[in-house]
Parts: C-alpha cells; sequence; structure tokens
C-alpha cells in the first residue's frame, strides 16, 4: 500500500501530501503519524494540504482525529495550504476542526510551531519523559 512520507526536522515531523486522499491513505497516515510522534518525541506537526483540491467529511474528521491524537501526545498540529474550496467543503459538511491551527503557508506554520514550542518552554509545567 502507498504511503505519506513523514520528514523529521528537529523537534517537528512534516508531511506534504502529494496524492488524493483516500480513507485507507487516511488511516496509515494517522496511524503512521501516532507511532512515529511517540518515536521521535516530536513536539510539533505540520501538515501541508496545498495539494488537496477535494476532501469528503472523513478526510476532515482524521485531520481532526490527527490533531487530537498528537495533543494527547504533547504535540500540536498546524495544517497549512489549505485551499478555498476545500475550507468551503469542510464548513459546508460540517467538519469541525477542533485542535487544528492553520496558516497560509509552510513558512507561516513553521513559525506557529516555533512559537508554540517556546511558549511551552516558559510554562511552569514541565514535560514528561516518554521512557
Amino acid at each position: 500500500m502507498e504511503r505519506i512520507p513523514i520528514l523529521q526536522m528537529g523537534e517537528f515531523l512534516i508531511v506534504t501530501i502529494q496524492v488524493d486522499m483516500y480513507d485507507r491513505l487516511a488511516m496509515a497516515l494517522h496511524n503512521d503519524l501516532t507511532t512515529q510522534i511517540t518515536e521521535k518525541n516530536a513536539r510539533g506537526v505540520l501538515i501541508d494540504i496545498s495539494s488537496l483540491d477535494i476532501v469528503d467529511s472523513f478526510i476532515g474528521r482524521i485531520l481532526g482525529n490527527i490533531a487530537k491524537m498528537s495533543r494527547v501526545l504533547d504535540a500540536e498540529t498546524v495544517v497549512v495550504g489549505m485551499q478555498p474550496a476545500v475550507a468551503i467543503t469542510l464548513v459546508e459538511l460540517g467538519v469541525c476542526l477542533t485542535g487544528i491551527r492553520t496558516a497560509l503557508n509552510v513558512e507561516r506554520g513553521m513559525a506557529l510551531l516555533r512559537a508554540s514550542l517556546s511558549k511551552a518552554s516558559e510554562s511552569p509545567t514541565t514535560r514528561y519523559a516518554k521512557d
């Protein structure tokens, strides 16, 4: 089965979706990201969906679940490059992307992740080790 590559850049994982998403591929991405966040001790996930022209409610829910799962694993999620038609479709379908921060492009998305990481390091709470 086809897989979407997950790249590591420091404390962040970067996913660039360059193919049409279908249900099985979305589930594989969800599972792969869960594994990679834990194995790489990632603090942030950036998902570039600029190549997606169409999404359905299932893909929207998977994106939302990825954000929730990342948060539980102490990582932030930012989705970048959302096309206007995709945003309109998600709103019309009533898909709520709770927990997902968005940015127009990769550069702005990385800035959001870096800002949230520096804000977290200033916080008085400590991060638990994932040993």
